[in-house]
Formats: C-alpha cells, sequence, structure tokens
C-alpha cells in the first residue's frame, strides 16, 4: 500500500478511533457487565449519535450541515463524557484497568480496517451495481445546507429512501477532510472492520459469562471464530466446487451432478449462493464486502449488531431471587468500584436501555427499514422474556411442586411493567424517527400471500394483504438445506445439548458390538437440564427468530415493482438478518459444546464423528471467501488506489476532468440537465459524482422509490426535447420548470440525443466550461 493510502486510511481511522474514546465512558456505563466494557461498541454510538443530532438540527433548521457544526455537536458530546468522569471518579479508574482488551479490540479493528482496505485498493471502482446510487446518495448529503436530501435524480424532491447511513459516511467524511471518492471505500472497510470487532466483543461476552475462569486464550478463540462467521462464512454452497457446474438459471441438487473434485474448483461462480433459490436474493456479509456496495443493509451491520449488543447486556443482567423477583439493575461490580448509587446503575438502568434500543431502532429503520422492524420485534421477545423470568421463578418449571396457578397469578402482576416497557420501546421509536417519516412516503404496495386459494384471488385484495394468481413460489428443502444446514446442525447439537441424553438400559449389558455402539440410540430418554442460564435462552430466541424470518418469504411478500421477483427483496431483507443471528448464535454453541464434551454421554466415536462433520461444515462456508475475493478483485494482481472515480479517467476522460471541476468550482445544489438512462448504466453519472440534482437520473429506481411510474416517465420525454428541441421557447420553459440552471453536454448526451442542438444553450446562458468536445452551460 503506497504511502498516500497509508496516510488516507491513518486519518479516517483517526477520527472514528477519537469518537470512540469520546464515547467509552458513557459506553462503559451501558456495557457494565461486559468484560470489555462494549469499547468497539463506543465507535458505534458515537457516529450514531453525533449523526442523528446533526441529522435533527438540519431538519430543524438550527444548524447547516457543516465541519463546525458537527465539531459543536462532537465538543457537546464530550463534555458530557468528561462530567460522567469527574461526577464519578472511579469510572476512570474503571477504565484504565480494562487497557488490555480495550487495545487488543483496536489493534483487531485496524488490522481489519487495513486488510479490507487493501483488498478494496484492487478494485475501488464506484461503478455497477448499487454504488451510482450510493455515491449520489452521499453526494447529495455532502452538498445539503439542511435536510431531508435532495434526490439527485430527481429535482425538486427528497430522497424517498433509507439515507440514514448515508448521511452517516457523510458526516465522517466531512471529519476526516478526505474526498468521498476516497471514504466510499473506507467506510465499506469500516463496516467490515466494527462488525468483526462487534461480532468477537458479543461472542466473547456471552462465553465469558457462562464460564468466569475461561482462560483468555479460549475467550479469545471463542471471539474470533464467531467474528470469522459472521463476517467471511458464506454456506454449503461451496460443495459445487467439487460436482460438475450446473447452469445459473438453473441450479440442480449437487448429488445429480457428476463428482469431478479433479476439476476443482469447476469455475465456480460466487454469486450463485445468493441468487441459488429461483427468483430470489438471499446474501450475506462477507457477500456484501465484497461486490462493494455501501447500501443499507450493509451500512445497518454496525448498529444491527450494537442492538443486539444491548440486548445482551440486559440479559446478562438478569438474576432470579427467591423472593418475589424483580429485575435486578446493578452492575456486578458495582460496590467494589463504587457505582452503587449511579443513576444509569440504579432503578432508572433498565429504562434506559430500552430508550437506547428505541434510538438504535429508529437509527436502523432509517438506515435499512426493514431492520428497524425485525429488531423492533426481537426486543419485544426478549424484553418480554427479562421482565417474565425477573418476576416468574422458572426453576419452578423442573418442580414436582409446581403450582400453575401461581405463575399465572405471577404473570398477571408482570404484564402491566411488560406493556408499559413496550410502549415506551414503540413510543420512542416512532417518536425518534418523526423527522424522517415527515419527509418518507413508503413505496410497498401491501402484503402479498403466497399460494392463496382462487376465492381470494378472486377478491383480490383485503385490508393491507393482496392476493395474486400464479404466485406461488416456494423454496425446495434441499436448496434451504444449502442455504442454512451449516447453522443448523449447530442448533440441533444445542438442542441434544440443553437434554441431557441418557440411556434407559445403561446398565444393562450388551451381548453384540452392534447394541454396545448403537444401542444407546434405541433407548434414549430426554432429561431437562437442571438449570437453563439465561444466555442460552437469549441465544435460543436469536435462533427462534431467525428461522421466523426463513420460514416467512415461504407465506408471504412485501409487494414491489418486480413482477417476477416478487419474492427477492422480501426474503433478502429477512433472511440477511436471520445469517446475521444464525452466526453469532453458531459461534456460541461451538464453543459451548467444545467446553462441555465430558458431560455429553455419548459413545466416543460419535462424539468424533460428530467434531468431523463440524469441521468439514466450517471449511466448506470458509472456502467461500477466497473465491470471491479472488474473483471480483481480480486475483489481487493490481493495485488501484482507493478512489473510486479514476475508472472515468478512462471511460470518459473529457467527463472526468469536467467532474472534477464542478466539485471545485459549482456550490451549493443547482439542477444540473444530463442525459437520462436506465438503470445500472453509466447515465446520470453526473449527477451521481457531483451530489448536483437532475431532471432525471436512474429511472426504474425512481420508480421504485416513487411507488409509481407516473412520477418519473413524463421527464423522460421533457429531457429529450430540452436536448432535441429546435423551439427556443419550449426548450426555456422546461429549464425554467426544473429550475435547471446548468446543462452537461458530454460522451453520453451526444451519443443518446441524436438531434442534439448544442447552439440553442448558447443563446439561453453561455459555456462555463469546455475540454474537448464536453461543455457546461450556464444558463441565464
Amino acid at each position: 500500500m503506497p504511502v498516500s493510502d497509508l496516510i488516507n486510511v491513518s486519518q479516517w481511522w483517526s477520527i472514528i478511533f477519537i469518537i470512540g474514546i469520546v464515547f467509552l465512558p458513557l459506553t462503559n456505563l451501558i456495557f457494565s457487565s461486559f468484560f470489555d466494557k462494549g469499547y468497539i461498541f463506543a465507535k458505534i454510538i458515537g457516529t450514531a449519535a453525533i449523526s442523528y443530532v446533526i441529522f435533527v438540527l438540519g431538519f430543524l433548521k438550527i444548524l447547516p450541515f457543516t465541519e463546525i457544526s458537527i465539531a459543536l455537536v462532537s465538543l457537546v458530546f464530550l463534555i458530557i463524557n468528561i462530567v460522567l468522569i469527574s461526577k464519578y471518579p472511579n469510572l476512570l479508574i474503571f477504565l484504565k484497568r480494562s487497557w488490555k482488551i480495550f487495545f487488543f479490540e483496536e489493534i483487531l479493528f485496524l488490522g481489519i480496517l487495513f486488510f479490507w482496505s487493501f483488498i478494496h485498493a484492487h478494485a475501488p471502482d464506484i461503478h455497477g451495481l448499487e454504488k451510482y446510487m450510493d455515491f449520489g446518495f452521499i453526494n447529495s448529503i455532502l452538498r445539503a445546507d439542511y435536510f431531508p436530501p435532495q434526490d439527485m435524480w430527481l429535482t425538486p424532491f427528497p430522497i424517498n429512501y433509507y439515507y440514514f447511513g448515508h448521511l452517516v459516511t457523510a458526516v465522517l467524511t466531512k471529519l476526516s477532510l478526505l474526498p468521498s471518492a476516497i471514504t466510499f471505500n473506507l467506510m465499506l472497510s469500516t463496516i467490515s472492520a466494527i462488525s468483526f470487532v462487534s461480532a468477537f466483543s458479543i461472542s466473547a461476552n456471552l462465553l465469558k459469562n457462562f464460564k468466569f475462569q475461561i482462560s483468555n486464550i479460549k475467550l479469545i478463540i471463542a471471539g474470533l471464530l464467531t467474528a470469522f462467521i459472521l463476517n467471511f462464512a458464506g454456506n454449503l454452497h461451496t460443495v459445487y466446487l467439487f460436482f460438475t457446474p450446473y447452469l445459473n438459471e438453473n441450479p440442480v441438487p449437487f448429488w445429480n451432478l457428476t463428482f469431478s473434485p479433479q476439476t476443482f474448483p469447476n469455475s465456480y461462480w460466487y454469486p450463485n449462493a445468493t441468487r441459488f433459490i429461483h427468483n430470489t436474493i438471499h446474501e450475506f456479509p462477507i457477500y456484501s464486502s465484497v461486490v462493494s456496495d455501501l447500501h443499507g443493509h450493509f451500512l445497518d451491520l454496525p448498529f444491527v449488531l450494537l442492538a443486539i449488543a444491548v440486548l445482551l447486556s440486559l440479559v446478562l443482567k438478569l438474576q432470579i431471587t427467591n423472593h418475589k423477583s424483580q429485575i435486578n439493575l446493578n452492575a456486578q461490580n458495582s460496590k467494589h468500584f463504587g457505582f452503587g448509587n449511579l443513576n444509569l446503575f440504579g432503578a432508572w438502568n433498565f429504562e434506559f436501555r430500552i430508550l437506547l434500543l428505541a434510538f438504535l431502532l429508529a437509527i436502523m429503520y432509517m438506515t435499512n427499514a426493514w431492520d428497524g422492524l425485525i429488531y423492533f420485534a426481537l426486543s419485544f421477545f426478549i424484553v418480554s422474556y427479562i421482565i417474565l423470568r425477573s418476576n416468574i421463578n422458572l426453576q419452578g418449571i423442573q418442580n414436582s411442586k409446581f403450582r400453575i396457578q401461581n405463575y399465572i397469578s405471577k404473570f398477571k402482576i408482570t404484564i402491566p411493567t411488560l406493556i408499559i416497557n413496550i410502549l415506551v420501546l414503540g413510543t420512542g421509536f416512532i417518536a425518534l424517527t418523526i423527522p424522517f417519516n415527515l419527509n418518507f412516503k413508503p413505496f410497498a404496495s401491501g402484503i402479498g400471500v403466497l399460494c392463496a386459494p382462487k376465492f381470494l384471488t378472486d377478491i383480490g385484495h383485503f385490508g393491507p394483504f393482496i392476493f395474486e394468481p400464479n404466485h406461488c413460489q416456494r423454496s425446495p428443502l434441499w436448496q434451504l438445506f444449502i442455504l442454512y444446514g451449516f447453522f443448523y446442525f449447530w442448533v440441533v447439537s444445542l438442542i441434544f445439548f440443553m437434554f441431557k441424553l441418557k440411556s434407559q438400559n445403561s446398565n444393562r449389558k450388551t451381548t453384540t458390538q452392534s447394541s454396545k455402539y448403537f444401542g444407546f440410540i434405541r433407548n434414549l430418554k430426554f432429561e431437562i437440564r437442571n438449570s437453563i442460564l439465561p444466555f442460552d435462552v437469549f441465544v435460543v430466541i436469536l435462533i427462534l427468530f431467525s428461522t421466523l424470518l426463513i420460514i416467512l418469504p415461504e407465506f408471504i411478500y412485501v409487494k414491489d415493482i418486480y413482477p417476477a421477483h416478487y419474492r427477492a427483496n422480501t426474503m433478502f431483507k429477512l433472511v440477511y438478518q436471520s445469517f446475521v443471528m444464525l452466526s453469532l448464535s453458531s459461534g456460541y454453541i461451538i464453543i459451548r459444546l467444545f467446553l462441555n464434551l465430558k458431560s455429553l454421554t455419548i459413545n466416543h466415536y460419535w462424539k468424533l464423528g460428530y467434531w468431523v462433520i463440524g469441521l468439514l461444515g466450517l471449511l466448506a462456508v470458509f472456502l467461500y471467501p477466497y473465491f470471491a475475493i479472488k474473483s471480483y478483485f481480480g486475483d489481487l494482481k493490481i493495485y488501484s488506489g482507493l478512489n473510486g472515480t479514476k475508472y472515468l479517467k478512462n471511460l470518459y476522460p473529457n467527463d472526468y476532468e469536467a467532474i472534477l471541476w464542478i466539485n471545485k468550482n459549482i456550490k451549493g445544489q443547482p439542477v444540473i440537465l444530463e442525459a437520462q438512462g436506465d438503470s445500472y448504466t453509466d447515465f446520470a453519472r453526473i449527477s451521481t459524482n457531483t451530489g448536483l440534482p437532475t431532471v432525471l437520473g436512474w429511472t426504474v429506481h425512481e420508480w421504485l422509490w416513487r411507488g409509481t411510474y407516473d412520477i418519473p416517465s413524463p421527464r423522460i420525454a421533457d429531457v429529450q426535447k430540452l436536448y432535441e428541441s429546435n423551439d427556443i421557447e419550449e426548450t426555456k420553459n422546461l429549464l425554467k420548470k426544473y429550475k435547471a440552471e446548468y446543462v452537461f453536454i458530454g460522451d453520453l448526451e451526444k451519443q443518446k440525443y441524436l438531434k442534439l442542438d448544442k447552439e440553442k444553450f448558447q443563446s439561453l446562458g453561455k459555456t462555463i466550461y469546455q475540454n474537448g468536445q464536453t461543455k457546461i452551460y450556464k444558463i441565464n
């Protein structure tokens, strides 16, 4: 990596590091039950808090979106955290005692950041897939004075999509003083790095609280294993590496193909693992890291992991008492460190975390709306479990003297507390999203029901539900096994572990070798363990909820504009989060089982076979990043640097120079006219790379965002008239209609509008930039 890129990465890292240090005192209070005090989550909380306050101040027109405003908001948060330290001096002692784990996690974060920055520098182009959309959002936000930001592809409308993650990127871009062409790739690397260390922290804290005497080495291994599963694992689709390839659009069971390990890897095409089920999408984090789209689902990953960590912190605080049980809201070591009177550790602690969850749900909703709703539901289940368990002694389930009426009585007493907390969570979530929702119009048109009977399809609609004929796509079980079999192997293992395996005839003497090795299978008896730990239940809830997310697209879908791929977006949004939760669960289960080998009353050979299968599964999912990275980044042969716009210099050299000129000389967000074109093409390159709004960019994207083709479609003809009409008056009226101040004429304009009339723009304004055949006109 050249010195210039080393400096860029270091400059970017230093901003994130400082934000993390500033918010460490507050984070320590939130994650007091974590052995690492939530060190990595300070970076996420800090960027979220600063960005949200900037967003609200900009929405209210109180402060413009500038570097000075961001610095002022950051200063306020610095003062708040200094006050925490000054008011509770033992907090500083507490932080000093944890410096070793802080140092380790920071080095881990920095290492992954540099690793992915190096990888992305081999294919940095902000070009292809959804990159134009994402880059356009960031550049439009960077040019905005106030919010909501303008839609760069449909002036004068605001962005009607989930853009908060792009706003966070813009905030960090302004703080780092680096150009967005570089920070786009640095943000991709940051998400991968921060998600890796976040998964490490969640897993390590689960295991640390499960077994307090666990060695640091085992703790590190446990955390790293989970981090690698979440951030680098694929699925069992890599089994096709050892068979003759199938046609991309027609997957078949691998056992119907010819086994040919001698031709490994058989031209394996890594995207097939994310498009395996017909007309659907089922991506996962390593695929997102590789294809380099700075899209909402990937931008939201750190916030998702933070929310899961907060839920885990609530579970770790949970204690069951022998008297009338209550939620124990004190930190495990609060007396020792003198925090007994600290408000965040007192009676308000639980409510504070509920409010924090509401804040995170709002952030997730504005970044990737599905995630806000998904994790609201998950929060409901986990918070309900915590409140119910704190008031009802679940140990009684295993007691023969259990009296159901006592539990019903306690359950009734608990319900008001549960309702109040859920109302606080929901009200906070709704209130915090108001600045976003006031300018956002949902574009989903209903909930489709798969395989609806004819009498319902004849009705068509009922409330929010849609019944469409010939909409009966279902996923074959064998394909679901390929996608999720690795995870559910460990899930089944957890079930066997949580229920002791006992042989009814264990004292009987066996007379045959067969009965010696296999007799226990015929005599299995499940006996519930004497105690189920709260974090076991936490993992079980994650598993059950993940399973629900996988099942839902088999019955319903959210209606969008894509007729053949009607299940695609619904499945994509749901199973992406399922993958996250199953990854965290699997990492925990693997280490949990490994640490309890002796308690499993299974024959030695069965144990050996079990672990061989498990290790083969790990090998299979970890093969995926090798082929994905190698394919997308061209075997890492050509290092191109972190600037993602230099590809334009080769494709459209004159346009590239014009874009640089615009970004240097045109301030604010005046409207610029450029050629309109289809999605996933090079059209809209000017608005994308400058953040200036245009009349119409990618048409299909606008169709999706607006929920109707009627809004963008008339502009197609208007743009054509603007470029080709010989009628000066008509052109002038259209320019006035869209308030276009600049007209761009470059390679694609001349290519698309064969009757292009350049001279009329000279009469309507003046040429302010020219480089070869590329011109920019300023309209009078």
